[in-house]
């Protein structure tokens, strides 16, 4: 008889270092007493003080502790009938094999692991990032094992108008009317909206376990503060860390109209989407504003097929002034989401099996020096390509409301972004019409450029000595 047993409680959410971890403490010489200590356990109830007489009745038994994105399960070779009841394990026996291998396993797994802790070095950076995102949220009890995919990310900018906002506030209502949780940069704004409409459709509902998260940075928080609509707020420590914790979180992308700081956004996405290694990730991304926004949509369209091609429209769907369309795809998507994780076996609440590299995790400087080194040329790479443009569209997000930025700045004068002419006219157009539609800076009546677009041909000013 095998049987496969379901982790309960804090073992149910284990980042992929620490499941790791417990798989490979749980084997070698620490294993005969895990699994005398197991046996004991699946004996509740026995009437014998002889451990001899239960090992040797149950010589063939063996546990084995699976390394699982869900946290760690446990199979069970010849196992005591008794501790089931028609093939399903009792459930307190259940909880003491976890409290099993918390104590005996984990414990032992800790104390190893503080000798071993030069043995991270071998670990891939871009794995103790995602681990630390893991825990950082898991902290914040952000995430919640067992639950069904369900929560929507919504984009967008800050200084948008009161017809998006109107419209944002919509499309939140029907996200609501199907229980659907949110999460937003939580600030005003198109990143309020939603949240307002979800709250009275959750009310409508009667929907008690809503939640409201918001994703955001020390930098964005102390110029945007939460809106109050915000049930739990979880500060990351850089914009970079953020953004993974916005994919690996969230089970839908809803992008609204914003400025600087949405393109951000979406060139991030669109980055992590172009690696064909995520190429089977069900991650729906939605552009969706009223009708007065689909000249902005429509150049956001062009901007990323002129930088990253025309089959880069595949990757996310447009829906213009339908609220009702926006919601039902959502939905749609988070139904396909928890296929596709139960097929895959990763976790309902972090995506694990999502790529994301070490280039998109560097926390990147809004410097003049480290602006000088991006690369904004026409190279292979279309995941690298978006993701300098994105570092881009951040140092301009940086020079905009960042207090470090703003200094840089100063200091120094405009950012010079310098790239291929046809790169530099699309940021151009793209930026002139987030001036135009004043989505940039609430609180400047006249906007002043904190960057320069330069082509590459373009001969530099010699500097003077």
């Amino acid at each position: 008889m095998i049987s496969i047993i379901q982790p309960v409680d804090n073992l149910a959410l284990l980042s992929q270092l620490e499941s790791a971890s417990l798989s490979r403490f749980s084997s070698g010489e620490l294993y005969d007493i895990y699994r005398k200590c197991s046996l004991a356990v699946l004996n509740t109830g026995a009437k014998t003080d002889n451990s001899h007489i239960l090992l040797d009745r149950y010589r063939t038994f063996e546990i084995n502790v699976i390394q699982n994105e869900r946290g760690v399960k446990l199979e069970l070779i010849n196992p005591p009938e008794s501790a089931f009841v028609d093939g399903v394990i009792i459930r307190n026996i259940q909880v003491n094999l976890y409290t099993v291998l918390r104590d005996i396993v984990q414990s032992s797994a800790i104390e190893k692991m503080q000798s071993e802790i030069d043995s991270l070095k071998q670990i891939p950076v871009s794995k103790l990032i995602t681990n630390s995102i893991f825990t950082r949220l898991r902290l914040a009890r952000t995430l919640i094992p067992g639950q069904n995919p369900n929560v929507a990310v919504c984009w967008g900018g800050h200084a948008i108008n009161q017809t998006e906002y109107d419209y944002a506030y919509e499309v939140g209502v029907r996200l609501g009317l199907r229980k659907i949780d949110v999460c937003t940069g939580c600030g005003p704004g198109a990143m309020e909206a939603p949240m307002k409409g979800a709250f009275f459709g959750h009310a409508l509902q009667g929907y008690s376990s809503s939640r409201f998260i918001g994703l955001t940075e020390p930098s964005i928080i102390a110029a945007e503060p939460p809106n109050p609509y915000v049930k739990e707020l979880v500060i990351m420590p850089d914009i970079e860390k953020r953004l993974e914790a916005f994919v690996r979180f969230g089970n839908a992308i809803i992008l609204f109209p914003g400025g600087p700081g949405s393109a951000e956004e979406f060139l991030y996405i669109l980055s992590v989407k172009l690696l064909k290694e995520n190429r089977h990730e069900p991650l729906p991304l939605i552009l969706t504003g009223p009708r007065e926004s689909r000249s902005y949509f429509a150049s956001l369209d062009t901007f990323a097929k002129t930088v990253l091609g025309d089959s880069v429209s595949r990757y996310y769907e447009i829906i213009i002034d339908d609220p009702e369309k926006v919601a039902r795809s959502v939905k749609d998507g988070l139904d396909m989401v928890r296929e596709h994780r139960t097929m895959t076996s990763d976790s309902y609440c972090f995506n694990w099996t999502l790529k994301i590299p070490e280039y998109l995790q560097e926390p990147f400087e809004a410097t003049h020096a480290n602006i000088s080194t991006l690369n904004l040329h026409r190279f292979g790479n279309l995941s690298e390509m978006a993701s300098n443009l994105r570092r881009a569209f951040s140092a301009i997000v940086s020079g905009n409301v960042k207090e470090a930025g703003m200094e840089e700045i100063k200091k120094h004068g405009p950012f010079v972004i310098e790239g291929d002419s046809d790169i530099m006219a699309a940021m151009d157009k793209l930026l002139k019409e987030f001036i135009d539609q004043k989505r940039i800076l609430l609180s400047q009546n006249e906007y002043v450029p904190c960057y320069t677009l330069r082509n590459s041909q373009e001969k530099r000013p010699e500097t003077a000595n």
